[in-house]
């Protein structure tokens, strides 16, 4: 909505229904077409109002009257869908341009009648220069692609039939990009902002440490808070045990709370705790760790299965996600835990933990499902949950939250409804004999085994930056490193799924962008929103997500990354935060990426990796990469000529030559980073396989010399990287010393003879950095 004053031909909406000098074959209705797709927010059409008044109040009467059509267009693109293109927007190393660049022959009109009009549009001095000269003045504005100068893209039925997707490849993939944000962490399991106009946001650590960062990413040396020594973790790969969840309260600006949920125990006894803290009175950037307060105690009966969700509702009310508390197929009690009203294990608890200064540490809402049943604890608030990781805030109507429990058969997503009911069967298996109530509520979407086996949910993006995203639910699996989508049809209730491909080389060519990440993923986070009408409205950030490359609590290989959207962004400016002012009393460390893009041919789905079990797991087989998807080339240009950064295609590489009798190679899940992935080795004039049952770090060490790599990180097995379908397995009982030049030369079965199959072909992690520095 635009709304640019009171003019004659004015819509009954408030914004102007006139057509400007450039008449395409359908009437434009500039800005109301644009805040469709959600770029004009209120406050900037406003702003565009005033600017537009005060260019009538300069110029002259008469030539307004041949111009104001004129102006209109120009100062509406700076909210157009297009905008990022119209202004050299999308390549950091190309200034801004002040003016949006212009198809020739709508330049040439406009200069005939309205070239004054650029002195009070356009600081620019170089173009007021040549003001006089009409070639010269339109080459200076013009885009070289006539595909996306102003107007002409307008009416572009190929741009205009995409408007609004994501871009994809030739299978459906969408192509994202990320940018590096932390790094250097420890399993971080959570990410959180205060909600205060600060920026900050808090990162914790599975070890128990929650780190604070601000708006230039630098992070605090002191911990904002630190449970470590209270937290009960292990440094195995995998042990879901630990500092598992983190929520600021609304109201965190001015009472300081936060609830923690943790992992604690004593000899053979655990539980899970959540507690509350505030943050202390000498320093916002640190916890009192003295002002802890126990709210809830759960006993956990075995060791996974810990659930570890904290969030508060926009009722107000703290959710609270728990584990059915492990072992295979809930065995505990009749029914199982979740299937059990009066257990707090398998369930979403909602309770209140306002005005809880005096009195109870928390109260229950009066319309719990629960809450006259005297069979069930008042606190649950939906029951039949495997073990929920990670479950985000509200998503349009009835205030559904959309869940990922990683369960066993098959992996799903779900809402959890403001109903009481089961959330549905296949959450847990159900005990024999059960027969679960009419009214369970299935998952909005399941997948196989072969696509993963844990899932973490995500969020859906309701940000600013991108456009394209909005509506968007993006999530991921642990185990497989696979980046999933899902979109809503509102008509028909049904979503529609997505892969997520890191972008090929063009995509993702910008600076401080990259196209690949570490396999685990353990969590996904926004940001603080922009504080607009329209984000206010929307009340989301910007979206991230955290992984690791080595899933243990011991290992500092996790990074949190943005997700960015390169196919559109939004209006320059629009998006800018301003950050109130912190007092910082500890040290910063200035944040350094580590993370470096890769040039790929083609997009690639994320990669494969293997279950956070304490030993090892079998993973998907290696996919095949998709095909690349052409895209036109989206030259831009400066003012006067000069040339930005464009986006170069990849060449072909070239055939490898003949290998010799011992090679080895790698074969990575499509898009993981290299030194990573399933051996084969050539003998006897053929490739094959390697059986994992002998397999160790010493004969990893000969692989990864073969290979270039100083140094073998891991030797993995079954299958972690993939099934080598389709070829022979030619070595098994593999013992190596580690000095041999190649496995050949190693203790082995006779090459071909072996008792294995493809589910235990061997892998192996790389590096050329010393592990244990």
């Amino acid at each position: 909505m635009c709304a640019l004053g009171s003019k004659s031909g004015q819509g009954g909406d408030g914004c102007l229904d006139f057509r400007p000098p450039f008449r395409p074959p359908q009437p434009l209705r500039f800005c109301a077409q644009y805040s469709a797709f959600g770029c004009c927010a209120p406050e900037q059409d406003a702003a565009l109002a005033r600017r537009f008044g005060a260019l009538a109040a300069r110029v002259d009467a008469a030539e307004w009257a041949a111009c104001a059509g004129y102006a209109l267009d120009l100062l509406c693109q700076e909210c157009s869908p297009y905008a990022a293109h119209l202004y050299d927007a999308e390549d950091p190393s190309t200034p801004l341009r002040t003016v949006p660049g212009l198809c020739e022959d709508y330049c040439l009109d406009m200069w005939q009648t309205c070239r004054g009009l650029f002195r009070h549009l356009s600081p620019d001095r170089e173009l007021w220069a040549l003001e006089g000269n009409r070639a010269k003045f339109c080459r200076y504005l013009s885009l070289d692609d006539t595909d996306y100068c102003f107007p002409r893209l307008l009416v572009n039925e190929n741009l205009n039939s995409n408007l609004g997707r994501v871009v994809a490849d030739a299978k459906g993939c969408l192509q994202l990009c990320l940018e590096e944000v932390a790094n250097g962490l420890r399993n971080p399991v959570a990410m959180v902002h205060a909600r205060d106009g600060s920026h900050r946001f808090f990162v914790a650590e599975q070890v128990g440490l929650v780190w604070a960062y601000l708006p230039d990413r630098s992070r605090l040396e002191k911990p904002f808070l630190n449970v470590s020594r209270a937290v009960l973790t292990s440094p195995w790969e995998g042990d879901e045990r630990g500092f598992l969840g983190i929520a600021l309260h609304p109201g965190f600006r001015h009472n300081g709370k936060l609830y923690v949920y943790y992992s604690v125990g004593v000899g053979f006894d655990e539980w899970i705790r959540i507690s509350e803290f505030r943050v202390s009175a000498d320093d916002m950037n640190t916890v009192d760790h003295n002002s802890e307060r126990i709210i809830l105690e759960i006993e956990e009966p075995a060791s996974n299965h810990n659930g570890g969700q904290l969030l508060f509702g926009d009722d107000g009310y703290l959710y609270i996600f728990t584990g059915d508390g492990g072992m295979a197929g809930d065995p505990f009690g009749k029914f199982g835990n979740a299937q059990n009203k009066s257990a707090l294990l398998g369930k979403v608890l909602r309770i209140d933990v306002d005005r809880n200064e005096r009195g109870p540490l928390y109260r229950i809402p009066r319309d719990n499902p629960f809450v006259d049943d005297p069979a069930a604890r008042p606190e649950v608030y939906a029951l039949g949950v495997r073990n929920m990781w990670r479950c985000s805030p509200r998503h349009g109507r009835a205030r559904r939250l959309p869940c990922a429990p990683p369960a066993p058969t098959p992996c799903r997503v779900d809402t959890a409804p403001r109903a009481p009911g089961d959330t549905g069967p296949g959450s847990v298996p159900h005990p024999r004999g059960f027969r679960p109530p009419a009214d369970d509520v299935l998952p909005i979407f399941a997948y196989p085994h072969k696509l993963g086996k844990s899932v973490t949910g995500g969020y859906v993006y309701r940000g600013c930056e991108y456009p394209n995203l909005n509506g968007l639910y993006i999530f991921g699996d642990f185990m497989s490193g696979r980046l999933m989508s899902l979109r809503e049809n509102l008509e028909t209730g049904q979503w529609r799924y997505s892969e997520i491909c890191m972008g090929r080389g063009q995509t993702c060519a910008f600076p401080g962008l990259i196209n690949n990440y570490h396999p685990h993923i353990i969590s996904f986070a926004e940001d603080e929103a922009v504080f607009s009408l329209l984000a206010w409205f929307l009340a989301q950030g910007e979206l991230y997500f955290m992984s690791t490359g080595v899933p243990s609590a011991a290992a500092a290989r996790g990074v949190v990354y943005k997700v960015i959207d390169p196919s559109r962004r939004a209006p320059p400016g629009t998006c800018q935060i301003q950050p109130s002012r912190v007092k910082v009393r500890s040290r910063l460390i200035r944040f350094v990426p580590k993370e470096k893009f890769i040039r790929r041919e083609e997009s690639t789905p994320r990669p494969t990796a293997r279950a956070p079990t304490k030993a090892p797991r079998r993973s998907r087989p290696t996919a095949a990469r998709p095909a690349p998807t052409p895209r036109p080339a989206r030259p831009t240009r400066r003012p006067g000529g000069r040339r930005g950064g464009g986006r170069r295609r990849g060449r072909p590489g070239t055939a490898d030559p003949a290998p010799s009798n011992g090679a080895v190679r790698l074969v990575r899940p499509a898009g993981l980073s290299p030194g990573r992935g399933r051996v084969e080795v050539f003998a006897g004039g053929r490739w094959g396989t390697v059986c994992d049952d002998a397999w160790d770090t010493k004969a990893a060490a000969v692989v990864c010399r073969q290979l270039g790599f100083a140094h073998a990180v891991r030797a993995t097995k079954r299958a972690e990287f993939g099934e080598g379908h389709g070829l022979p397995i030619l070595l098994d009982d593999v013992r190596c010393a580690g000095g041999e030049r190649n496995l050949l030369e190693c203790t082995h079965a006779a090459v071909g003879t072996h008792n294995c199959g493809h589910q235990e072909d061997a892998g192996v992690v790389c590096s050329h950095e010393d592990p244990d520095l």
